[in-house]
């Protein structure tokens, strides 16, 4: 959830999405509110196994179809997700996304991570590596209530649960040729200084133009979202104007009507927490069936 906080904190966005949507969230295997440490007999899930339980939350709430927002790797796997379940996604909103395959560089630096998590845990050498990957060399020179956030958040996780996602996109293959059979509306933010923005771009690329909007934000690293969540409202806006989805507009001479969505925070942050929303975040259980073995 920590990913998309700037986002939904911001008074703007919850006027327009909470007003026109019903939100669900879904988190990595071993990522959700108190997960336990995975068990070494747990096998590892690949980016498809992953792909599969998003249809397995969608089939539990009786979701036909929605618009998906992703991060990094949440964008690769929702992505894969619309790949493999072209009917059930009306829109992709994807965030320094990736799609190929890993390249040399971040091969040998997951590996690298891979092996510091399994000998000595969330070292401090492990979440500078990680905060570099998500946010941009300034915010992380300033040492932000962001970035302290986000490293107390790393602090939090079970060390082996962070290996084995890193193991389960380690394993990604190269969407590009399936990415052509897309026919759903896809905004892609790209942050300058992200590690991936090359890959943004190759995405865009290669999506059909007739349906693909790219922006890219400077001065931002790969958390869009969290480091610059402002420059995301006019986008989006648009772009859900393209389904007829609009911000709600309240008359200023109606003293029952709640402040306006564009003047400075009108909505608390607290007000946003799980359980001001009256949200029980108890997780759905998803598996993996695995093939015997003879």
């Amino acid at each position: 959830m920590s990913c998309f906080q700037g986002l939904f904190f911001c008074a703007e966005a919850a006027s327009l999405l909470f007003h026109n949507f019903c939100i669900y969230h879904i988190d990595p295997p071993g990522h959700e509110l108190g997960a336990a440490a995975m068990t070494p007999d747990q096998s590892v899930p690949t980016p498809d196994d992953l792909a599969d339980q998003v249809t397995e939350v969608f089939d539990y709430f009786g979701l036909q179809n929605a618009i998906c927002m992703g991060v990094m790797a949440g964008a690769y796997i929702l992505s894969l997700f619309a790949v493999k379940n072209k009917e059930r996604v009306l829109g992709l909103i994807l965030v320094s996304p990736i799609c190929r395959a890993p390249c040399w560089t971040e091969w040998f630096m997951n590996k690298l991570y891979i092996n510091l998590l399994y000998f000595y845990g969330m070292s401090n050498m492990v979440k500078d590596s990680l905060l570099k990957r998500y946010f941009s060399y300034e915010l992380m020179n300033s040492e932000s209530d962001i970035v302290r956030a986000c490293r107390r958040l790393l602090d939090e996780r079970q060390s082996i649960n962070v290996m084995r996602f890193l193991q389960s996109i380690h394993q990604r293959r190269d969407l590009t040729n399936s990415l052509r059979k897309l026919n759903c509306r896809i905004l892609i933010f790209a942050g300058e200084h992200s590690p991936f923005f090359q890959e943004a771009i190759h995405m865009s690329k290669e999506l059909d133009r007739r349906y693909t909007a790219l922006v890219e934000v400077q001065a931002c690293g790969s958390l869009v979202t969290e480091e610059q969540p402002h420059s995301m409202l006019v986008p989006i806006e648009y772009f859900l104007m393209g389904y007829g989805f609009f911000r709600p507009v309240y008359h200023p001479n109606n003293l029952s009507s709640p402040t306006s969505p564009l003047s400075p925070p009108c909505i608390s942050p607290e007000l946003l927490s799980p359980e001001s929303l009256g949200l029980k975040l108890k997780p759905i259980k998803t598996r993996i069936v695995e093939e015997d073995e003879f």
